[in-house]
């Protein structure tokens, strides 16, 4: 190994971490004996805060003005040591903590089953993935990203079927295999374009090379082909095809992770490609539009087709993925505008869409828990049953729909200041579209509220309590809090995010 390389492992402490963690499950698993499962999730627990730790104080090294560390990139200009992706590693880090204390301890992840089998699986498998969230974050060679993509694709293959007695997960499992082959494909092919028409890997070569090449046919299937796989790990229309089947058949807490995590990690890339190898002045040819416009017309596609399907959908889970589907449409907004302030409301956004739709999907999980089904009808009543648990849930719904005073409100609202303050016919309509769609949103989540505290008499009302684990009251609190305030006082928020966007060149 290059000596640069060995002194470039200084950089990677929290992926280091992760691997420690991934070893450590796996031998404890092997050899502990009973239920291995709290075992198991606590290294996993115990390794991401570790990992955010380290993330957090990479941050802190290399941001500002003057930073102790200037960004650079490390091994070779395989990855980039810069305020954007450590600050992507802390945001993962704490998004995959929520979802390790989701876990604990259900049978989904391996506890309660005979001495917690498949637990280690379960949690090693996990940190895999969260392993290549990290990379893709730092990813600044097109070699890295599609290796880092894939690896987080192809776990999360295993991980969406990890119910091996459900044939729902078997076969979301199956279809995300197809689509994902399938995008990982077209992506590839577009990569071979840009190498050709480029000769290089690295985004800042690239970059370079397309202020002179002439081959600006090639460079547009290439991009075309990369959008593709960006777009199907944010589940962008027309690439979102798999998320409902996945989401609903994968074990819930999968299902709220792939929600959060892969697309995040998505958009994390496509900032960085499209700021490092393309910037906002490449246009399409022989369309002669800019990228950012193209962007555009797929957040309002997207937004409406996720909107739109979600309105006659009874499960919840189901629900919640069209939502998702929708909610990448609105990140688009600010990617259309990419400037700083439309790139800062995306990460604003993407930070506080975590807590809400989390705690969703927690709401999901603890109802299933104890009714057995993911269905509205089993929301009824459950503002008498469990008061507590429909409060959450309503305060969840309400930011989601993106009403005040919640977290919400203060993500769209910086999205649509963001199209705006860029002036145009073409951005106000998309302002107009995005309004319309958060309109048509309040009504399918107006349904589940609508179960929760108004009594049809000509439908039987649900009975009985629906107790909630201490440990799933703890988590929704602490996903609450932040959905409440950040509506209040998010300043600190959305000025922390602005100093994370600052690229290795």
């Amino acid at each position: 190994m290059p000596a640069q390389s060995v002194a470039d492992l200084r950089f990677i402490y929290p992926e280091l971490v992760l691997a420690g963690a991934i070893f450590a499950i796996l031998f404890f698993d092997l050899a502990g004996r009973g239920d291995r499962s709290r075992g198991c999730a606590t290294i996993a627990l115990a390794g991401l805060v570790g990992a955010g730790v380290l993330a957090a104080r990479d941050f802190l090294l290399c941001r500002g003005a003057h930073p102790a560390i200037e960004p650079h990139a490390i091994f070779s200009g395989l990855l980039a040591f810069d305020p954007f992706a450590a600050g992507m590693k802390v945001f993962f880090a704490m998004a995959c903590a929520l979802i390790v204390v989701f876990s604990i301890p259900t049978e989904e992840a391996g506890g309660g089953s005979a001495k917690g089998r498949g637990a280690g699986e379960f949690y090693g498998l996990f940190l895999c993935i969260v392993l290549g969230l990290y990379l893709m974050a730092g990813a600044r060679n097109l070699l890295m990203l599609y290796l880092s993509l894939e690896l987080v694709s192809v776990i999360s293959f295993v991980m969406a079927g990890f119910r091996t007695e459900d044939h729902k997960s078997g076969e979301a499992a199956l279809k995300y295999v197809i689509f994902g082959g399938a995008s990982s494909g077209v992506m590839l092919y577009g990569m071979s374009w840009l190498f050709g028409a480029t000769g290089s890997l690295d985004l800042g070569e690239i970059a370079a090379a397309l202020a002179t090449t002439d081959s600006k046919a090639a460079v547009f299937v290439g991009v075309l082909g990369v959008l593709a796989g960006f777009g199907y790990k944010i589940s962008a229309v027309p690439f979102h095809m798999w998320a409902p089947d996945v989401y609903e058949g994968a074990p819930t807490a999968i299902t709220a992770f792939l929600s959060v995590g892969p697309k995040a990690a998505g958009f994390a890339m496509m900032l960085r490609f499209f700021t490092q190898a393309l910037g906002a002045n490449a246009e399409v040819v022989p369309l002669d539009l800019p990228w950012p416009l193209v962007g555009g017309i797929l957040a309002a596609v997207t937004m409406t087709v996720g909107n739109l399907t979600a309105l006659g959908q009874n499960n919840v889970k189901r629900m919640l993925a069209y939502s998702s589907v929708a909610h990448a449409g609105y990140i688009l907004m600010g990617f259309s505008v990419f400037d700083d302030l439309g790139m800062r409301s995306m990460l604003f956004y993407i930070t506080v869409y975590c807590f809400m739709n989390l705690g969703a999907f927690l709401v999901v999980m603890a109802v299933a828990e104890r009714t057995g089904s993911e269905r509205i009808e089993a929301f009824r009543g459950l503002g008498r049953r469990a008061p507590l648990l429909a409060a959450a849930m309503a305060i969840f719904l309400f930011s989601l729909t993106g009403l005040p005073p919640m977290a919400g409100f203060i993500g769209k609202f910086y999205l649509f200041v963001a199209l705006l303050e860029k002036g145009g016919t073409g951005y106000a309509l998309l302002a107009v579209i995005g309004a319309l769609n958060s309109v048509v949103a309040l009504f399918y989540y107006a349904r589940v509220l609508k179960a929760m505290y108004l009594r049809n008499a000509a439908e039987p009302e649900a009975e009985g309590p629906v107790p909630v684990r201490p440990l799933y009251g703890a988590t929704l609190a602490a996903l609450v809090v932040p959905t409440v305030v950040l509506g209040l006082y998010w300043m600190p928020v959305f000025a922390l995010v602005g100093e994370s966007l600052n690229f290795a060149r």
